[in-house]
C-alpha cells in the first residue's frame, strides 16, 4: 500500500533495511489528474467523490507579521488563561509570570489529572476559575484546596476546559494541552475572540481547515510557541507583502543523526529516547529520532505562513542554536538564535508586538564565540523517510495531516510499549494513510476532524507486530 502525493512528477522509492528479513519498500507516487476520494457518510453529502482542494485555507500570517493599528498591547498585567497548565508548557509559561507578575496575571487553569501540581499552582497564582479534566479527581482538587481563602470555581471535565479557554478575562489562551483534546478548547476561545498561545499541534496539523478560516472569521490571533515557528514568525515582522520565498527549519536530528541507516534495524526503545539537545518528553523525543516532529512541523508551517510546500525544507542542525531561518525573494536569509529555551517562544507570543526586558541570571545572552561553530547537512530521507509521508499528507490536505499525526502518536506508543520496531512506526503510519484515502475529507467540519483523529489511532492500534504488520481481527 503506498500514500499519494501531488508531487514530486515522479515516482519516489525509498528502501530500507527493517529487519534481518526484508527490505521496507515506501512508494510515494503521483497520480494524473490529482486525488479523488470518497466522502465519508455524514450526512447527505455522504457518498459523494470529490476532488482535493488545491485553494488551502486562510494562512494565519501571509508571509509577514504586522500588528494592525490599534492592536491592543498592555501596559499592566495581561490576564492569560492556561490550557494543560501541568505540562511542559503550562508550567514554563507559569515561570514566565512569576518571573513578570506586573505583566501577566492568571485568569483560569486547566489541568488533566495531576492534582497536586494544579492545586500547588492555584495557590501560588490565584485563578478565578480551575478544571481538571479527569472528573474523578474533582473531590481530591477541592480537598487539596481546603486552605486556600479565595477558592477559585471548579469546573470538571471536557466542559471545564472549554470554560478555561473562554474564560471572559482572558485576552490570550495558551494551548499547552497534547492531542486533538486540545482542538475544542482552542475552537471555544477563537470562537470567544480571544488570541491564541499556540503549542498544540493538532489545531492546525489536524484542525487548519477548520481553525484558520474559523479565526479569520474572529478576528484571531494564532501566536506559534514553539522554537521553529516562532523563529520564522519572528523573522517575518515587518516584511513587504510578497517578500517571503522560502522557509528553512531545522531539525537537531535526533539520536540516530549519526547513526548508519543499517543499524536502525537494532534499535531500542533507550537508544530512541537519549536525545543529544533536548530534556524532553517520550513521545516528542521518539518523534525528534524519526524526524515525524519536523515532517509535522512542515505541514504547521503551510498552516501558519501559506507557504507552498515546495517552499518549505528541512535542514539538520545539530547544535539547535539558529531555531529556524527564512529566505526573502532578493535571497536574503533571516535566521533566529539562542541557547534551547522553550520559555522564549513562549514568552513572545505572551508579550508581541512588545519585547519585555529579562534577567541575565535566567535568560543568559548567546555567546556565539563560546559556540566556535555551527553546523548544517541535508537530512537522508532513507533514515528518516517520514519527511516523505509528511510531505505527501500535506499535499493531501483535508483530514489527512491529522491521520498522518493521529497514526504517528499511536505508533510511537506502540513502539514506547515495545509492541512494534522502531522501522514499525513508519510502517504503520503509511499503512494507515493509505487506508484513508478512501474516505479523505477536503474541507472537514470540527466533528469529522475528531472522528478521523480517533479511527486512525484505532486503525494504527490494530498492527501487531507478530502479523507483520497486517491489521489484527478485532
Amino acid at each position: 500500500m503506498a500514500l499519494n502525493s501531488l508531487s514530486p512528477p515522479k515516482i519516489k522509492t525509498i528502501s530500507f533495511l527493517d529487519s534481518s528479513k526484508s527490505n521496507y519498500n515506501l512508494n510515494l507516487l503521483k497520480l494524473p489528474g490529482g486525488f479523488a476520494f470518497k466522502k465519508k457518510d455524514f450526512g447527505a453529502s455522504g457518498g459523494k467523490k470529490i476532488q482535493c482542494s488545491v485553494q488551502p485555507p486562510p494562512p494565519a500570517w501571509p508571509g509577514r507579521a504586522v500588528a494592525e493599528p490599534g492592536y491592543k498591547t498592555w501596559e499592566g498585567q495581561k490576564p492569560i488563561s492556561i490550557v494543560g497548565s501541568t505540562g511542559s508548557i503550562g508550567t514554563q509559561t507559569l515561570d514566565i509570570v512569576a518571573e513578570n507578575p506586573d505583566k501577566f496575571r492568571v485568569v483560569a487553569l486547566a489541568a488533566g489529572s495531576n492534582v497536586t501540581l494544579l492545586a500547588d499552582q492555584v495557590k501560588t497564582f490565584k485563578p478565578q476559575l480551575v478544571s481538571v479534566r479527569n472528573e474523578s479527581l474533582v473531590n481530591e482538587l477541592k480537598e487539596a484546596l481546603s486552605d486556600v481563602d479565595d477558592k477559585p470555581e471548579i469546573i470538571p471535565g471536557e466542559q471545564g476546559v472549554v470554560e478555561v479557554a473562554r474564560h471572559s478575562d482572558a485576552v490570550t489562551v495558551v494551548t499547552g494541552i497534547v492531542g486533538c483534546a486540545g482542538l475544542k478548547p482552542t475552537v471555544a476561545a477563537i470562537e470567544a475572540g480571544k488570541d491564541i498561545a499556540l503549542a498544540n499541534k493538532e489545531t492546525l496539523i489536524a484542525g487548519g481547515p477548520f481553525v484558520l478560516p474559523l479565526a479569520h472569521k474572529h478576528k484571531v490571533k494564532i501566536l506559534p510557541a514553539d522554537s521553529e515557528h516562532s523563529a520564522i514568525f519572528q523573522c517575518i515582522q515587518g516584511l513587504p507583502e510578497g517578500a517571503l520565498r522560502r522557509i528553512i527549519l531545522t531539525a537537531s536530528g535526533g539520536a540516530f543523526r549519526d547513526w548508519p541507516v543499517e543499524k536502525l534495524k537494532e534499535v531500542k526503545v533507550a537508544d530512541a529516547l537519549k536525545h543529544p539537545n533536548w530534556n524532553m518528553g517520550k513521545k516528542i523525543t521518539v518523534d525528534s529520532a524519526t524526524l515525524f516532529n519536523k515532517g509535522l512541523e512542515v505541514i504547521e508551517a503551510h498552516y501558519l505562513f501559506g507557504a507552498e510546500y515546495d517552499n518549505i525544507d528541512i535542514v539538520i542542525h545539530p547544535q539547535s542554536i539558529i531555531h529556524s531561518m527564512v529566505e526573502t525573494q532578493d535571497s536574503s536569509v533571516l535566521a533566529q538564535l539562542g541557547w534551547p529555551d522553550m520559555r522564549l517562544p513562549i514568552l513572545y507570543t505572551l508579550s508581541w508586538p512588545d519585547r519585555i526586558s529579562c534577567s541575565e541570571i535566567t535568560w543568559p545572552r548567546l555567546d556565539l564565540c563560546k559556540l566556535g561553530s555551527l553546523t548544517f547537512k541535508t537530512p537522508d530521507n532513507v533514515k528518516y523517510p517520514s519527511m516523505d509521508l509528511a510531505y505527501a499528507a500535506g499535499r493531501a490536505g483535508g483530514t489527512m495531516t491529522g491521520v498522518l499525526s493521529a497514526a504517528n502518536e499511536k505508533a510511537v506508543e506502540l513502539f514506547i510499549d515495545e509492541k512494534i520496531s522502531y522501522l514499525d512506526i513508519f510502517k504503520v503510519v503509511e499503512l494507515t494513510c493509505a487506508k484513508h484515502q478512501a474516505e479523505l475529507v477536503t474541507s472537514p467540519s470540527l466533528d469529522e476532524i475528531i472522528h478521523y483523529d480517533l479511527w486512525a489511532r484505532d486503525y494504527a492500534a490494530s498492527f501487531q507486530n507478530s502479523l507483520g504488520l497486517s491489521p489484527a481481527l478485532v
